[in-house]
């Protein structure tokens, strides 16, 4: 696990979420218990619709819980209002998405320091150009969206998610889209923010090779937990 944090940073205790759907109940996920530490590097690995997604999402605070309780830095944020939750994601949380999201009618630059904004307003261009100068980007700070490629992007999309320098980063499928030398590049610069600033990530993905980067790895099967293993590298 983390090489020098120790401090528990993400407590999830029998979590549950159910959905409804018509007269059927169907279990995303089932009394799940999970324990992770500050500055891991974290895989959750698993078939599609096994509860990968679902358990992103309630650790971020965008969906709830049905029963059990998630912590997240000693805060329990299962019995939070929406105004708390709103709180707790600007504060606490960083989201990287498969398909970027950046809005397309501002630059790399704007896309970041529009996230920088809602915690550091007067420090969000300088911390926008710090982040985009870690990540190779600076050179494409004012380039749309339509004028980099999916890499490019998903290096912004990565610089917005950690210009406010969240607790977490949840990443859902990251890499999906990219060839496999991007893939490799942009996973090198997250492990690097991981070390260096003792970030906290934790990357849903269908991809077993990404395991290798990871200091643990936890196995979901139809919304339980079926295994775990620290890596070996």
């Amino acid at each position: 696990m983390g090489d020098c944090m120790s401090k528990t940073l993400i407590q999830l205790s029998n979590l549950t979420k159910d959905y409804q759907i018509g007269e059927i109940i169907v279990n995303a996920l089932l009394n799940v218990n999970i324990s992770i530490k500050k500055g891991d590097f974290v895989v959750i690995l698993g078939p599609s619709g096994c509860g990968k997604t679902t358990l992103l999402n309630l650790i971020g605070g965008i969906d709830i819980t049905t029963s059990g309780t998630i912590r997240v830095n000693d805060k329990e944020i299962t019995n939070l209002g929406e105004k708390q939750l709103t709180n707790y994601r600007k504060e606490d949380v960083g989201f990287i998405f498969q398909f970027y999201n950046l809005i397309p009618t501002l630059t790399a630059e704007e896309n970041v320091e529009l996230a920088a904004r809602l915690k550091f307003p007067r420090e969000a261009y300088d911390r926008s150009m710090t982040i985009l100068e870690a990540i190779g980007m600076k050179d494409k700070a004012y380039k749309f969206p339509s004028q980099l490629s999916g890499g490019e992007q998903q290096r912004v999309a990565i610089a917005r998610a950690l210009v406010k320098e969240p607790k977490v980063v949840l990443a859902d499928e990251p890499t999906g889209n990219l060839d496999s030398v991007t893939s490799e590049r942009i996973l090198s610069v997250m492990m690097k923010i991981c070390k260096e600033k003792g970030t906290t990530f934790l990357i849903v993905t269908h991809n077993v090779t990404i395991s290798k980067m990871a200091d643990y790895i936890i196995y979901l099967k139809d919304g339980k937990i079926f295994g775990t293993s620290q890596s070996q590298s």
